[in-house]
């Protein structure tokens, strides 16, 4: 057992110094996890040998798997109800195309250009069609665009554009059996009573029982992801679906909520990040760079010439065009769960599983610097006192943790 704390402590160790350097580079908490688990594994592996930190441990695999899950429970109950409805048609569009047009750019490249094997080049089109909901959401809340019509449809825009790599990850991988018919008819029944349960719950003993609503979701989180797993499928792709059903909930239930990002982020995340950034190969890399260039330009590339045109039914001004579309090519969260998915089931190879990881890595960054420094339309924000309010110290996702 003091073995499991000590690794533990080291974990968690990696994760107080990720939020520092987070804190002094204003960069999203989740990237600079990744990093430093990248950095920590290749000196751990060269002084102590393969897997020194313990990232192949079931138990601690568990963590990290229960950080996706609930991340991406929080990202789907991020979705503004009212918003969607009033930007039905943008949000649809743009999401659509933002999804559909990486996911084919992305899988020709490393299909023809890279001569990958077909089943990982469909991996990677998936792990590249992602948007960064968490990145964007950040941005959002401490530009005060979150407040204004464009920030909103962009948040929308970005959930579309994530749901359809959710169900794309679902379709193409999971292996059609009885299990998921069983899988599938089950997870409609409990989603379809989930909101009217939970609402129950709340009204009854929300306010009587210790952490009633967090137990309740966290047991239906769990319970859907282990009939996922068991259909052959992944743990993650009920759990989005599950948010969007809460999102008009979960607005209401500001403490809450923020009880629930504060689990999330506090504990479960960084065992998530830190573990995938343990996975990167760096000599891999570092040995054939062109690799992750062409990955990269792939997914920036087919982002920007899918959705510029399309963004610009919606909006006429230069710079509010390059803004959203240089924001709807970021990529992250679902990035890494999906190329961590095939990692883990043997669709990608390590050295595959680096470069799309690195891929990612650079798209959460790059383009948000572009669209910050060079196209961000300031004449959107209306009220400087709106502003000052939304731009407070945020982790992961605009999460605030305090």
């Amino acid at each position: 057992m003091e073995k499991i704390y000590f690794v533990v402590a080291i974990w968690l160790a990696l994760a107080v110094i990720s939020t520092v350097i987070a804190y002094h580079l204003k960069m999203s908490i989740a990237l600079v996890e990744i990093c430093v688990g990248v950095v920590a594994a290749a000196v751990a592996n060269h002084f102590w040998g393969n897997d020194a930190m313990g990232g192949s441990a079931e138990w601690l695999r568990f963590l990290a798997s229960a950080g996706a899950v609930l991340l991406t429970f929080l990202a789907g109950a991020e979705l503004d109800p009212a918003s969607f409805k009033s930007k039905r048609k943008e949000i649809l569009i743009v999401g659509f195309i933002g999804f559909l047009a990486p996911f084919l750019g992305c899988t020709a490249v490393a299909r023809y250009l890279l001569n990958w094997d077909p089943q990982a080049s469909w991996l990677a089109g998936i792990a590249l069609s992602t948007t960064s909901m968490a990145v964007v959401y950040a941005v959002m809340l401490e530009t005060g665009f979150n407040k204004t019509d464009f920030g909103k449809g962009i948040l929308g825009a970005c959930f579309i554009n994530d749901l359809g790599t959710v169900i794309a990850l679902g379709l193409i991988f999971a292996p059609f059996t009885y299990k998921t018919i069983v899988f599938l008819a089950a997870s409609t029944i409990i989603l379809a009573l989930f909101p009217f349960i939970t609402s129950f719950l709340t009204n009854k003993y929300g306010n009587r029982t210790a952490a009633i609503r967090a137990k309740w979701i966290i047991l239906v989180l769990f319970s859907l992801g282990a009939l996922a797993l068991w259909a052959g499928s992944e743990a993650v792709l009920p759990a989005y679906i599950a948010g969007m059903l809460l999102a008009e909930f979960a607005a209401k239930e500001h403490i809450w909520m923020r009880r629930m990002r504060t689990l999330t982020v506090g504990f479960l995340t960084p065992f998530y990040f830190l573990r995938a950034g343990t996975l990167v190969s760096l000599p891999a890399l570092i040995s054939a760079p062109l690799i992750f260039l062409a990955l990269l330009l792939g997914k920036v590339a087919s982002k920007i010439f899918g959705l510029y045109p399309v963004i610009g039914q919606f909006r006429k001004e230069r710079s509010e065009k390059w803004y959203y579309t240089l924001l709807m090519s970021t990529g992250l969260t679902f990035g890494t769960i999906s190329a961590l998915y095939g990692f883990s089931h043997g669709i990608v190879t390590q050295e595959q599983y680096s470069f799309l990881v690195a891929a990612v890595i650079a798209s959460a960054v790059i383009p948000t610097m572009i669209a910050n420094y060079a196209f961000m339309p300031k004449h959107l924000l209306q009220d400087k006192e709106a502003q000052k309010k939304a731009g407070q110290p945020l982790s992961e996702g605009g999460f605030d943790e305090e």
